[in-house]
């Protein structure tokens, strides 16, 4: 299990002996935490810590449109629908004497609650067309980051099927109740980046407490997004708390600000379009919709809206140049702003040119 949760101060070690404790029984777990503090980690560390033979089959609740769900939990008949040509096995057939692992139960839909009760209680399903009763024989475990009484109280989750997932509840500890896991996790982020062959940076000690000072709202995978940041910006360098905190984090930047730096400022040049645009409209892939951040209000009390943005700019900057191989001009073209905006975005962020233009 050490191998698979890194850490060993006290809250890791509690969540530890959680899962040793329940590992090699069959009950039903549900796991509970903030976003990104390792839930699916911990499903895999009961599910390979026990003795099933079967898979871990991961299906995020959230990600799946709602109509399309029950097909890919329960499997479907063949004719069963409109686009149904041949009978498909579904996530809980798949899992048959191994794990289901059901993350964001809380965004499951009403409509679909009812079914999963009643497969949690009876070990069988229905395939959507179907009529044979498919009997199973697996673990489940759930995860969410919601208030499920909450929920309850609103009437948008079932009470009973609640109760029959919370056999043995596990509260996942966030990384500010875990800062002293922050160097091993650190050293096993970078080990994994290294393995994929890209250039890890050095973190020297006051870059170390500059990490454990900060509060990591988005837990660690916000630690593994500043990381492989770090890799990219400063490749074979050694680190320092001011890198950390200006280049990394930027929890420098001050809360008054000019009329220029207001929100239209900073977001107008994510959307420019240059005389690229159209020839290469066709090409566009769909990014996420903004409707998506009515969600962030359900967990959090407040945003840090300007310091948001700025990652998510500084994210696909970092990503463009890299897949440009550090052309300026081309990764501005895939930006779809202007050259020398980009250029000030780079010194803004002090992302170093590398490239040849």
């Amino acid at each position: 299990m050490s191998k698979i949760i890194k850490g060993s101060c006290e809250a890791t070690q509690s969540l530890k002996k959680l899962v040793d404790m329940v590992s090699n029984s069959n009950s039903t777990v549900l796991l509970r935490g903030e976003t990104g503090c390792g839930k699916d980690i911990v499903a895999r560390a009961i599910h390979e810590s026990s003795k099933r033979k079967g898979k871990l089959v991961n299906v995020n609740c959230a990600a799946i449109p709602s109509e399309l769900l029950e097909s890919e939990l329960f499997g479907h008949e063949k004719g069963s629908f409109t686009g149904a040509d041949s009978k498909r096995e579904g996530r809980f057939e798949i899992s048959n004497q191994g794990t289901l692992f059901l993350d964001e139960i809380g965004d499951m839909p009403m409509s679909l609650q009812a079914k999963l009760l009643r497969a949690i209680e009876t070990r069988t399903i229905q395939r959507v067309g179907g009529k044979d009763e498919i009997e199973l024989d697996l673990r489940l475990i759930c995860a969410t980051h919601q208030n499920i009484e909450k929920k309850i109280d609103e009437g948008s989750f079932r009470a009973d099927l609640f109760y029959r997932i919370n056999v043995f509840p596990i509260e996942i500890p966030t990384l500010s109740e875990r800062k002293n896991d922050i160097p091993e996790l650190l050293d096993h982020i970078l080990s994994e980046i290294k393995e994929s062959g890209s250039k890890i940076p050095t973190f020297d000690e006051s870059s170390l407490s500059a990490l454990k000072e900060y509060i990591w709202p988005g837990n660690i995978r916000e630690l593994r997004n500043v990381i492989e940041r770090a890799s990219i910006i400063f490749p074979n360098k050694l680190i320092s708390a001011k890198n950390i905190r200006e280049n990394l984090l930027r929890v420098n930047i001050p809360d008054s600000v000019e009329e220029k730096d207001t929100l239209w400022e900073m977001t107008s040049s994510l959307t420019e379009v240059d005389q690229h645009s159209k020839e290469d409209e066709k090409n566009i892939i769909s990014v996420p919709h903004p409707s998506h951040y009515k969600k962030w209000f359900d967990v959090l009390d407040k945003i840090d809206l300007r310091r948001h943005l700025s990652e998510v700019e500084l994210i696909l900057i970092e990503s463009s140049l890299k897949k440009t191989n550090g052309s300026v001009t081309e990764a501005a073209k895939s930006l779809k702003i202007n050259r020398t905006t980009l250029i000030e975005k780079m010194k803004k962020y002090s992302i170093p040119k590398v490239g040849l233009d």
